[in-house]
């Protein structure tokens, strides 16, 4: 006897739906019935089935192939059978495009029936195993919300574990898009501040004065604008962690007043004479080098060995291939989720092609070029053809030859120009591919008459 799998059998005829449904109960599964495609419609808002068998003409009211457009709009994953006694090529094609797994002519036969449903359930099933045991693989490989399986990942949770209970401040290194604050997300939920506030600053999204203010806080009337007293950054984290990302931005002045705070946990609001003590811990992130700022003279060396208490650096992707193919599959669960899709799986050449990438823009890129793949790829397989778009840069990059007939000038403006466009007018991103400050990146835009694209929102082909 097997499983007692529900199936709704679809037909204006009665003597069909008798006749069907006797077959299949005799071969152990629970059927109901509907006389038409509204009463189907309702039943599948109730509650999904296994198998749908739907009639494709069933006048008067809604045919075969809309009541299974509706229904795969309730339950995205439904298998659809369409029977009809009027096959024809046309009809087939509009049945299966609209997604219908299966197309059958009357009169059924029952052992062709037996077989059909059994071959749908057992693929039913072996795509749920498949599920459940990569979920279970990503579940073991999960972090707080970290996947990888790369050994020198692995290393990094085990040394997040064992320093997240200590007051030390954590320097994180790491290039742009390898999930910087993500693992000070995991260093602040693996401690006993984890109850406690996380608050992230990005330092190199607000001039001096503006970050100034956002980390201490302002007294009323200490600046034009300053209409009541504000807290500070550092108020709001005390007791939990304050992540200071793009650390290597800070001007030298708050780099003296950072100092200051890590050495006496205290500090000033701007324009306040009251001195402030907060138990906060100080978690910093960059994706350069700062011991060459140090030694260029850009960044003060004593602050840097504060900072560098517990020092992490995060390995790029090119550098852990292991874990793209658990990455993307990731991806292809949590995307369709969001995009309200339905989901999809990878194809082994898809994964190929992804393994074989080189990702410059990390994990960031791995999911934008996965949220990509799923809005444009028209089925629920990504295959490799759903990815040429990553292998037509890699064929202009390698075209690519310096020029040697135009200035330097000229060639800083065209890179500038190249590099807006693929970040979509992004500053912040643009800066940090090019390596150098957001107000360094503005002068060189306004120097060079550049026409800045319109920042796209996230979405397909965004690259933040």
């Amino acid at each position: 006897m097997k499983t007692a799998n529900r199936i709704l059998v679809v037909d204006d005829e009665p003597i069909v739906c008798e006749s069907l449904s006797a077959w299949l109960r005799e071969d152990g599964y629970h059927v109901e019935t509907a006389g038409g495609g509204r009463e189907a419609i309702e039943k599948a808002r109730c509650g999904d089935y296994d198998i749908y068998f739907i009639d494709l003409k069933m006048p008067p009211g809604i045919d075969g192939i809309e009541a299974m457009t509706e229904i795969r709009k309730l339950h995205p994953e439904a298998s659809v059978i369409i029977i009809t006694a009027y096959a024809t090529v046309d009809t087939a094609i509009a049945a299966m495009k609209e997604g219908a797994i299966e197309y059958i002519v009357k009169p059924c036969n029952p052992q062709e029936i037996s077989l059909l449903v059994t071959r749908i359930l057992e693929l039913k099933n072996l795509r749920r195993e498949n599920v459940y045991l990569r979920k279970k693989l990503t579940q073991q490989y999960t972090f707080h919300d970290i996947t990888s399986k790369s050994p020198r990942m692995l290393e990094i949770f085990d040394l997040v574990r064992s320093v997240a209970a200590y007051r030390s401040t954590v320097l994180i290194e790491g290039e742009s898009g390898t999930g910087k604050e993500l693992l000070a997300r995991a260093i602040h939920q693996a401690s006993d501040r984890a109850e406690r506030p996380f608050v992230a600053v990005s330092c190199a999204a607000l001039v001096e004065t503006l970050l100034e203010s956002e980390l201490f806080g302002h007294e009323r009337g200490s600046f034009t604008g300053a209409v009541a007293r504000q807290k500070g950054k550092l108020e709001l984290a005390d007791g939990g962690d304050l992540f200071l990302d793009e650390i290597g931005d800070i001007s030298p002045k708050l780099q003296m007043d950072l100092l200051r705070f890590l050495e006496e946990r205290t500090f000033f609001r701007v324009g306040g004479a009251e001195e402030i003590r907060v138990d906060v811990r100080v978690i910093a992130a960059t994706n350069r080098d700062l011991q060459r700022a140090v030694q260029e003279g850009r960044f003060r060396d004593d602050l840097y060995y504060r900072l560098n208490v517990i020092h992490i650096r995060i390995p790029p992707l090119r550098e852990r291939r292991e874990d793209v193919p658990l990455l993307a599959r990731q991806f292809a669960e949590s995307i369709p989720v969001e995009l309200g899709k339905p989901p999809v799986t990878l194809s082994e050449a898809a994964v190929k092609a992804l393994v074989e990438h080189d990702w410059p823009g990390n994990v960031r890129e791995l999911q934008n070029a996965m949220e990509r793949a799923i809005v444009t790829g028209r089925g629920h397989v990504l295959t490799g053809e759903e990815f040429d778009f990553m292998r037509t840069r890699e064929s202009a990059a390698e075209r690519w030859t310096p020029p040697t007939d135009q200035t330097l000038a000229e060639v800083e403006r065209r890179v500038i120009e190249a590099t807006l466009r693929r970040t979509g007018g992004n500053i912040k991103e643009t800066a940090s591919i090019l390596a150098i400050d957001r107000s360094t990146l503005y002068d060189k835009i306004k120097r060079y008459a550049i026409e800045r694209p319109e920042h796209e929102p996230s979405g397909v082909g965004r690259s933040g």
